[in-house]
This record gives C-alpha cells, sequence and structure tokens, in this order.
C-alpha cells in the first residue's frame, strides 16, 4: 500500500487567527505581550520548545513552560469549538485521494492538536494515523519515518509548504510535494502544487517515478 503523508499548518488548513487569539487570552492573563500574526506565521513549522523560547525569551525556564503549557491547553479548546480555515476543496479531496492512498498527518504540534482538527470536521474516515512532536519529543523526519514504518507503505510521500517540511521528508528518505499556497517556500525545485485539488495528478506523478 502507498501513502500520502500530510504537515497540518498551511497545508491542509489555517488555524493561525484562532491559535493567535486563545494564546492572547493567556498572554493577557499572566500581563504578557500579546502575539500577531506575522508571529504565529514565523512560528509555523518549528517545534513547541522552539516557539516558548522564541515567544517568552525573558521568561524563566518554570514561567515559560507554565505559560506555555496554559497556552497549549488553551488552544485546544479553542479549536475544537471553532476550528480554522480549510483550505478550498480539500475534504473533496482527500475523498478523491483516500480511495487509492492510506493518508497520515506528522505536525510539529502538541498532542490534542492533530485530533482536534480530525475530531472538529469528521475526518476520521480519511486519515490512517497521525504523530506529533508533542507525542514523541521526535524531530518532524524521525515522526515521518515512525509512521512510514509502523504502516508498512510500499511507497509515501511528504506534503507540506515550508522549507522545513523539504527537510525533514528528506531525513525521512521519501519525495515531497511542496503546497505552494501555504505559508513558506522551498530552496530548490520540487514537485508542487498550486491549490489542493492538484494534488492527485501529481501524487501519481510522483509514484510512478519511483517505480515498482
Amino acid at each position: 500500500m502507498n501513502g500520502i503523508l500530510f504537515d497540518l499548518d498551511g497545508t491542509l488548513w489555517d488555524s493561525s487567527q484562532c491559535v493567535v487569539e486563545s494564546w492572547n487570552y493567556v498572554l493577557k492573563k499572566y500581563g504578557r505581550k500579546q502575539i500577531t500574526l506575522d508571529d504565529m506565521h514565523n512560528y509555523m513549522g518549528r517545534t513547541m520548545e522552539v516557539i516558548a523560547n522564541m515567544m517568552l525569551p525573558d521568561e524563566t525556564p518554570e514561567d515559560r513552560k507554565k505559560i506555555f503549557d496554559e497556552c497549549c491547553d488553551t488552544e485546544i479548546e479553542f479549536i475544537k469549538k471553532r476550528g480554522g480555515i480549510l483550505f478550498e476543496n480539500l475534504e473533496e479531496t482527500l475523498k478523491k485521494l483516500s480511495n487509492d492512498y492510506k493518508l497520515f498527518i506528522v505536525s510539529n504540534c502538541q498532542v490534542g492538536y492533530i485530533e482536534s482538527f480530525i475530531e472538529h470536521y469528521k475526518f476520521e474516515k480519511y486519515f490512517t494515523d497521525i504523530e506529533s512532536y508533542g507525542n514523541t519529543g521526535l524531530e518532524k523526519g524521525d515522526n515521518i519515518r515512525l509512521v512510514v514504518d509502523r504502516n508498512n507503505l510500499d511507497k509515501s510521500l511528504y506534503v507540506g509548504d515550508i522549507q522545513g517540511d523539504l527537510d525533514s521528508a528528506d531525513k525521512a528518505g521519501i519525495p515531497f510535494i511542496h503546497a505552494a499556497y501555504g505559508f513558506g517556500t522551498t530552496n530548490r525545485i520540487v514537485p508542487k502544487i498550486e491549490d489542493i485539488t492538484k494534488l492527485p495528478e501529481v501524487v501519481k506523478e510522483v509514484f510512478d517515478k519511483m517505480g515498482d
């Protein structure tokens, strides 16, 4: 069986506005500086520990962890209730892809984030497995390889929107498709899509080039 592994933020949806509001709710409670959408977009793709250090550089490790953990918990509550912005025609594309491939999500997020995305939109029927930094403590490339191996995939590829996603696919040893409609660019030419509906044909092209 062949599999498609997806990044989440900037690839399947944009939850940044909801996350900004949830984090600012907590930061205001502690009298800390509010963050902006630009800040959030700069955080995208990084591990939670790195984001915490960027957002709260002057805090003691104990206070940083306390505040950021509360930000993450509050974020999950907001997302479960409100969701984010799905990229246009996402569900139709997932439905089409799931007829031919196993689908997965691997993200540098906390435990509960991918789960909330799937739960809010009732996407359980499309995804076979998920993995996150919050669950394993591993870098994305290692988590991609973990999902590929434990699902015994014959061929696999990763779809993401930023350079870090390409680097992670390289580390895992699988091809990459750039979701060019997302938040970032890549430092070399790779297969890309300008909107999610083009993914099935590009996936087929990439797998065909891999041979048997």
